[in-house]
Parts: C-alpha cells; sequence; structure tokens
C-alpha cells in the first residue's frame, strides 16, 4: 500500500467516527443486501447553483417506485456525499433502514468549499441576520437554495422536505431551521454543534488536546486554488506513539504542536502569513484563546430566535457523547424559549451518534446499558417524525412526548411534558471532610492538594491514541480516586433511589498558590460490590465497586466571571468559581452511593493549564508552566436538579 493510500485510508476510518457514519457492522448490513440501495433507487449527482452562483454538489436517490410522491430527506455534509459517480452507490441511505425501505426521496450535498462544491469553505460559517444582496450568504441561504431547487426540479416529490444529520451535519441540520424554506416541514439536528466554544474543541474555555489529531480535517485548505476535490486532501498528524499522554506531555507547551500544521504544499510557497501555520484552523485555535468576536459570531445558539416555527424539530443526543453534548442541549432550550412551533428532545445512553448505529447491545465504553436502545429509537420515535410531518398530518399530534429521556442509572425510557421533568427541585450537598457528600454545612475548612505540571491526573486509564475521545464519558474512575490530586467527596449507602434530571451546579470556593488554574468536577455512580460484570468489561476491571462518570466538566479559572475577559486569580485568595455541568437523567440506585471528584487537570483530554497566567496558553513558554497547591474550601457545594 504507498504512503497516501494508507493515510487515506486512516483518515476515512477516523472520519466516519467523527461523523457517527450510518453505515452498519457485517450483522447490521445483514438486515439488507448490499445492492439494496442500487437495487430500489435510481442515483443522480447535480451542482445546484446558488443565490451568488457557486454551485454545491448535490446527489439525489430517488425510488425505482415511481406510482407515488415521496418527501425529500436531505443531509448537508462536510465529510462528502461520497461515493461520486454513475453506477456507484451507498450501500444503505436515510437517517435509518426504515425510512430507506419504505420509500424517500434521499439527498446528500458537500457544503460549499468542500469535496465537489465549488466555493470557499468556513468552519462554522457565521450566520448573516442582515443581508443587503445576493453576495451575503450563508448556511441558511444555501440551505434554502438547495431546497428550492429540489421542490422545483426533483420529479415525484410531495412538496415537503425534511432534514438530518449527525455532529457537524447536526448543525447543518439546526442551521436549515433559521430563515428557513416554507417547504421544510421537519428538522432533526443531533448531536449538533452549537458553538465551537464550547461543544468539541472547547469546553468553557479549556482547549481539548484530545481534538488535536482532527484538526487538520478542517483546516487543511483544499489544494488548486481551492478547486473542487473528489478525494481527500488532508491528512492526521501522525504521532508515532499509541501512548498519548507521554506524547503531549513531552512535547510540552502548545507552541511546540504548530510544526503539525505545516503542510510542505508542493510547488508552493507556504500559504501562510508570518507567524501562522498552513492550517488555517490551528491559526484560528492558537489566535483566539478567548471568546471574542470570532467564536460569538460563529455560534449558532444565540440566533435559535430565528428558527421557523412551522419546522418541526426534534433534538437527539446522548447523555454520554464526549464530542457534542452541550450542543443539542442548549439546542433544544434555545428554540423552546424563542418558539411556538413544535419541538421535542430525544436522549439516550449513547455516546456520539450510536443511535444511527444497529450493534443489539447498547454500550458505552465499558458500560452496558440495554439490548436494541437504538433500533428502538430509529423504528420507533424517528421513523414516527419523520412520517408523521412529512407523510401525514403535520400536527402537533405525533405520538411522541416532548422528552423521550432514557435514565441511565435505572435503564429505561421515560416520556415527559417538558425538560427538565415538572416536579425537580433543586437539591445542594457540600464538599465536607473527610471524603464525606453531606446535605447539611460543616464548615469552612481547608482542603489542599498539590497539582504538580509534570505528573497531571489522566481522563483514562488507557494507552492509546484516539481521533476524538468517546469512551472516557462512562469510565471507571477509581483510578483517578486514588490518586492525591483527586479530591473525593461521597454520601452513605443510598436508601432509596436518588434520581438527577437536569442540569448540575458545581458552586466551589478555592484558592491557589499561583494565578491560573483549572478545575474540574465529576459526577459519580458507586456501585455496590455485588454487581455483575458485563462480558464486554475489559480484562482488568470488575463491576463491583464500578466508579460510573455520570457527568463532568472543566472551566479553565481564568474565565470564572467572563468567557471573553479573562482574569487571573490572586494568589492564596478565596475564590467562587461556579461551574455548568449539562443534564443529565440518572438514577444513583438504592444501594449505591453518589460520588463528586474534584481535580485540576485533566489530561490530555485538555491542555495543561501552566498553573500561572499568561495572556495566551497557545504561545506559553515551559517556564511558564509551575506547580502549585490548590485548596477547595468545604463550604463549595454542589447543586442538582432532583426528581421527588
Amino acid at each position: 500500500m504507498s504512503k497516501f493510500a494508507y493515510r487515506y485510508s486512516i483518515v476515512l476510518i477516523s472520519l466516519f467516527l467523527l461523523v457517527a457514519c450510518t453505515k452498519r457492522n457485517k450483522t447490521a448490513e445483514a438486515e439488507i443486501s448490499e445492492t439494496y440501495v442500487s437495487d430500489n433507487y435510481t442515483k443522480k449527482e447535480v451542482d445546484i447553483e446558488m443565490r451568488d452562483g457557486i454551485t454545491l454538489h448535490t446527489t439525489i436517490y430517488t425510488p425505482k417506485d415511481t406510482s407515488k410522491e415521496y418527501p425529500i430527506l436531505m443531509q448537508r455534509t462536510p465529510y462528502s456525499s461520497r461515493p461520486y459517480g454513475e453506477g456507484e452507490f451507498k450501500t444503505q441511505i436515510g437517517p435509518n433502514i426504515h425510512l430507506m425501505k419504505e420509500g424517500n426521496i434521499i439527498v446528500y450535498q458537500d457544503v460549499r468549499g468542500r469535496w465537489l462544491s465549488e466555493g470557499h469553505y468556513e468552519n462554522m460559517r457565521a450566520y448573516i441576520p442582515n443581508k443587503t444582496s445576493d453576495k451575503d450568504v450563508d448556511e441558511s441561504t444555501d440551505t434554502y437554495d438547495t431546497i428550492d431547487w429540489l421542490v422545483k426540479n426533483v420529479e415525484h416529490n410531495n412538496g415537503n422536505v425534511g432534514v438530518w444529520g449527525i455532529s457537524y451535519p447536526g448543525y447543518y441540520a439546526t442551521y436549515a431551521t433559521i430563515d428557513a424554506h416554507p417547504a421544510l416541514k421537519a428538522s432533526s439536528p443531533q448531536a449538533c454543534i452549537g458553538d465551537f466554544f464550547f461543544d468539541d474543541f472547547h469546553h468553557n474555555g479549556a482547549y481539548l488536546l484530545s481534538y488535536f489529531r482532527a484538526t487538520s480535517l478542517f483546516g487543511t485548505p483544499r489544494p488548486n486554488g481551492d478547486q473542487p476535490i473528489d478525494t481527500a486532501w488532508y491528512s492526521l498528524p501522525d504521532l508515532q506513539t499509541e501512548d498519548q499522554y507521554q506524547f503531549f506531555l513531552d512535547k510540552g507547551p502548545l507552541k511546540n504542536l504548530n510544526s503539525f500544521f505545516e503542510y510542505d504544499i508542493k510547488d508552493e510557497m507556504s500559504i501562510a502569513p508570518d507567524g501562522m501555520t498552513d492550517d488555517y484552523f490551528w491559526n484560528e485555535l492558537k489566535e483566539h484563546p478567548n471568546y471574542d468576536e470570532l467564536w460569538q459570531s460563529r455560534g449558532l445558539i444565540q440566533h435559535l430566535d430565528k428558527s421557523k416555527s412551522h419546522v418541526a424539530t426534534m433534538i437527539v443526543g446522548g447523555w454520554f457523547d464526549a464530542e457534542d453534548l452541550y450542543g443539542p442541549l442548549e439546542t433544544y432550550k434555545n428554540i423552546e424559549k424563542n418558539s411556538d412551533g413544535y419541538n421535542t428532545m430525544v436522549f439516550g445512553p449513547w455516546d456520539h451518534g450510536r443511535w444511527a448505529r444497529r450493534n443489539g447491545r447498547n454500550l458505552v465504553g465499558n458500560y452496558y446499558f440495554g439490548d436494541s436502545i437504538s433500533e428502538f429509537f430509529q423504528e420507533k420515535i424517528e421513523t414516527k417524525f419523520f412520517n408523521h410531518f412529512l407523510k401525514g398530518k403535520g400536527d402537533a399530534n405525533s405520538g411522541l412526548p416532548e422528552a423521550y429521556v432514557y435514565d441511565s442509572g435505572r435503564k429505561e425510557w421515560k416520556e415527559y411534558n417538558a425538560w427538565p421533568p415538572e416536579g425537580t427541585t433543586k437539591k445542594a450537598m457540600f464538599l465536607s471532610e473527610n471524603q464525606e457528600l453531606t446535605t447539611e454545612l460543616k464548615g469552612a475548612s481547608e482542603i489542599k492538594f498539590v497539582s504538580d505540571v509534570k505528573k497531571p491526573v489522566p481522563y483514562s486509564e488507557d494507552i492509546k491514541s484516539v481521533f476524538t475521545p468517546r469512551k472516557y464519558m462512562t469510565d471507571d474512575q477509581r483510578f483517578a480516586a486514588r490518586r492525591s490530586d483527586v479530591l473525593v467527596f461521597e454520601t452513605e449507602v443510598m436508601q432509596e433511589d436518588f434520581t438527577l434530571a437536569g442540569d448540575i451546579m458545581a458552586k466551589l470556593k478555592v484558592a491557589t498558590t499561583g494565578d491560573a488554574a483549572d478545575w474540574i468536577v465529576k459526577i459519580i455512580d458507586v456501585h455496590p460490590a455485588d454487581v455483575e460484570t458485563n462480558e464486554e468489561m475489559q480484562d482488568h476491571l470488575k463491576m463491583s465497586n464500578y466508579h460510573l462518570m455520570v457527568r463532568s466538566e472543566v472551566l479553565r479559572g481564568r474565565f470564572r466571571n467572563s468567557f471573553s475577559n479573562p482574569e487571573p486569580f490572586l494568589p492564596n485568595e478565596k475564590t467562587e468559581v461556579n461551574i455548568k455541568l449539562q443534564d443529565v437523567f440518572h438514577t444513583i440506585k438504592k444501594g449505591h452511593k453518589l460520588q463528586v471528584q474534584v481535580q485540576s487537570t485533566w489530561f490530555p483530554l485538555i491542555d495543561l493549564n501552566p498553573q500561572t497566567y499568561v495572556d495566551n496558553i497557545f504561545k506559553a513558554d515551559e517556564a511558564d508552566f509551575k506547580t502549585q497547591t490548590h485548596t477547595v474550601f468545604t463550604d463549595s457545594s454542589v447543586e442538582f436538579s432532583v426528581l421527588e
């Protein structure tokens, strides 16, 4: 195999992981023949002209049975609408096999500036609220123009259009609802990115170093003057090791990673200006460490007041999605707040995009949640949603609840007419001495720990280099609990079920001997000793006393008061740090214990904080990194949303 072919194959494998591609494993694919799509659909590739003259490459699969009319189901993607060429077919099309088998017109489109579409790609292209000419284009106008062309030119369509997508395509599905075309009747943004300062590459201002290898996917310029191309033009950085913890520790400051983004473009001078790399996304990351105009303009959450009420929305996410959890939750909440249209949410015990697979047993990492959970979603929820709004009455009586949510502790689906459910109350627990998590405040004493920049707390005990993280969201946290730089607070054994339903707010009171620090809070379900171990568990682990991470989050301490205007800590001064943890729906069952862990490093999930204040950590020097002693005060608390 040639070096190029090898790199190309690695990129494809990783790409499929990133977007949760809906190709199934061989067992699941046995449900349909390899030639089902080509046997039952006609494929056509067209280049649709947008209002500014740019054409977007679009693949249309139309049922061969032309005796009736069909809705159009569309996905817009930066990850390619391949396979390209007459006679080349996907082995499966549409959101799921049910919608494929019953017949729909399925459309895939390369977004502007990617693959065979013309134009220039902008990562999270900013929405233009006040357009004054046909030159003012964004993903909203591109979606509108595409739908307009499809309903006017594709034969046998019934005039109703739906869009769906997972991850980045989910972001485009959200975008479609803004200033939407009248024919767009239903949209299902799934694991949808909402804002790159809080999804994927950042969490609350902390850079997710675990996404380092994904950077080139978004920031490598297309060759030949940005011309359309049908083969991958990017490659992932080769770390040349499976031990990413040691790799990043040895590399040191982030600025030492710049060399991975010098692409040595053949027969051309470097396209990067002085001080910049060839990767425009890496340049954006390192030149914009704060929530400035660049990131603010590209966030989509703040524009959801422009979502049109004639578009029914069903937001889908996974409670254990390491990549996009903020996005779907905030998308649902903001559409709900700003629109009187049909808007629902579905959250299950999934990692990124797993609801689109058909694996039978549903696991995230080591943890088993049940059988056929994704299959149930596809048949009973997703198919029902699209059929009602694209083929049925299309009224509010869809037969689906406002919130279809899976209790990941009880391992069962629940239906509610609101999220969070009616009947939730806020309950605070305090981080008390003697590793106790108590319902009453027991003083304001100090608990100290040393945060050593040479020995940061790992986010996983696995030794591997990953494209993007997934498994750690349900990892057993015993390895962390037994470190001296991880503080542990735990309840007594629960005497009755304790259901967490909604967001969690950690209200820390802390101090540091330095003037910079990160703060990480983890919510843990400690299982009893007599729990049976499932067959997929890693050999070195047992379910006995398993410390299941239910939710976790980081806040880069400099952003405790503002994500746009960072500020240092005053050394040794008691300071409030509030961290919003994303929603959960999890019952700490009778016989289990609730645990909270607090730490200051989480490596290399997030980059290493120098623990001395610098204006831009991407440009920090080796000398800036200092070991510090941190303090957590026992009047710190965690406020839970509890369902009675």
